[in-house]
């Protein structure tokens, strides 16, 4: 399969919100606009997709982060590949799209964070190269 990546344009909100869907994610075509809209419109926000035969088969989106506490690194926001050709290797290619964004400002580290329950997900990452590095608990405050 003959794969190419680009940055993620705001036509492609489709296909995103389709793929997003597969994996769990309850979004509309509208919201993804949105969304891309605002990474678009940011330097310090990436988005890739990977196509074949002229059809979006995964996307990333990646994002420079930066804590008081410890060095700035890039942060894998959603990595989405299509269900029926996972385990091919798009979605380690999409990271080495990220990878590539991310020395651009001269960051040498990704980190990902992945719901518990998704196994084959950590799977994934540590066959990708990612170390686990601790295990934690995610609270939200609506307002």
């Amino acid at each position: 399969m003959q794969l190419t990546f680009r940055e993620i344009i705001l036509h492609d909100a489709e296909a995103l919100a389709e793929l997003s869907r597969q994996f769990g994610y309850s979004v509309t075509v509208e919201e993804m606009q949105e969304r891309i809209a605002q990474v678009a419109a940011r330097e310090d926000h990436g988005g890739f997709v990977a196509i074949a035969e002229e059809q979006i088969v995964g996307w990333i989106h990646g994002f420079y982060t930066f804590r008081l506490e410890s060095e700035p690194f890039v942060e894998i926001g959603g990595l989405v590949v299509a269900e029926h050709l996972r385990g091919q290797g798009i979605g380690h290619l999409l990271i080495e799209q990220v990878k590539v964004w991310a020395t651009g400002f001269g960051i040498n580290k990704i980190r990902v964070r992945c719901n518990t329950t998704r196994i084959d997900t950590h799977k994934f990452y540590l066959k990708t190269g990612f170390t686990d590095s601790k295990e934690q608990k995610v609270f939200d405050l609506f307002f």
